[in-house]
């Protein structure tokens, strides 16, 4: 297919989404403010959120969707811009709603397999965070241990963003996230990262400190050997470069010397995909500086965190073997964090 031909294809469906968007928007806004009047009782309001969905779905947006997120679990097809339809009028009639009928409704949202509504819940927790925040970082970890791809992680990625410029004692739930056997909760120290200096209302999002803290986390997680917290870690530098050039860009150098001297492929991609923000004298040079480093399938993760995970499992290990049965004082990945490097 020419370059041409892809295009006027692109043009033709995005012009097809456009027009469906335009004939269910009503719809949409009316399904939004149905649903106050059920936010009092959870069940009734996820049966009707799933019969409006069903009503709103694009079956051709399915198959899109399907194909950029693998693992995907069950979903309808519903556009974005319909959904956030549905979400404004949903939320500018529950303004003067109590925060516990509301933290009791996004609860039991987020029980849901079928994933726009399960999104339609996290779109409701930066709103709980001012006022009932214990209670909503309880449902953002829960999300956050239960996500199983990129789009659920990145969703969530925002109210955590928030909870931690509303809350700087709340870097400590990053820096738990570091040490998780899932690949998606490690993701998601990037993307919150990434997300920060975006969130809205709020100052602190864009200060020193985010800039200063979110790069020791991913210095930690630098080396992981999955994709998809990868390219989580190299969007988190493309956002912090702006803030602080000079601090961004010594990282960066510093890690493309690991790269080089330990040939670590899996260090060398994120450089690389992190240079678009840099100055392109600098980019260029460390990006001819990684030529020949590669990622290589079934290489081991390289990176600090997955070395003091390595280290605390064998101590675990010694400790069951002389003491079996014997409960630990506190959660592993809270005790990597407070003794790892």
């Amino acid at each position: 297919m020419s370059a041409a031909t892809a295009g006027a294809t692109q043009s033709a469906t995005t012009a097809e989404s456009n027009r469906f968007v335009a004939a269910h928007i009503a719809e949409a806004t009316a399904l939004g403010e149905r649903l106050v009047d059920l936010v009092h009782d959870p069940d009734a309001l996820v049966i009707a959120l799933n019969h409006g969905f069903a009503a709103l779905a694009d079956p051709v947006y399915v198959d899109g969707i399907r194909s950029v997120t693998p693992g995907l679990g069950p979903v309808l097809g519903v556009r974005l811009p319909l959904m956030d339809a549905a979400h404004k009028a949903f939320k500018r009639g529950t303004r003067r709603t109590s925060t516990s009928l509301l933290v009791d409704a996004t609860d039991r949202l987020l029980r849901e397999e079928l994933r726009e509504i399960r999104w339609f819940g996290m779109w409701n927790l930066s709103r709980l965070l001012a006022t009932d925040p214990e209670r909503t970082w309880q449902l953002l970890r829960r999300a956050a241990h239960e996500a199983d791809e990129w789009i659920t992680v990145d969703t969530l990625a925002h109210p955590y963003g928030e909870g931690i410029v509303r809350d700087a004692r709340r870097w400590s739930e990053l820096e738990q996230l570091v040490y998780s056997p899932s690949r998606w909760e490690r993701r998601l120290v990037g993307s919150t990262i990434a997300t920060l200096p975006h969130v809205r209302g709020i100052s602190g999002g864009r200060s020193p400190v985010v800039v200063e803290r979110g790069l020791a986390l991913i210095g930690r997680l630098i080396g992981d050997s999955e994709p998809d917290v990868q390219k989580a870690l190299s969007w988190a530098l493309r956002t912090l470069a702006p803030l602080d050039e000079t601090a961004v860009t010594r990282f960066i150098e510093a890690e493309a010397k690991t790269a080089r001297a330990t040939d670590d492929g899996h260090r060398a991609w994120v450089v690389r995909d992190s240079l678009s923000k840099l100055p392109a004298e600098t980019a260029a040079r460390l990006k001819s500086s990684l030529d020949g480093i590669r990622r290589r399938p079934g290489t081991p993760s390289t990176s600090r965190a997955a070395d003091a995970t390595a280290v605390f499992a064998a101590k675990m290990a010694s400790v069951a073997a002389l003491a079996p049965g014997a409960p630990l004082d506190r959660p592993a990945a809270e005790t990597l964090r407070r003794t790892a490097p």
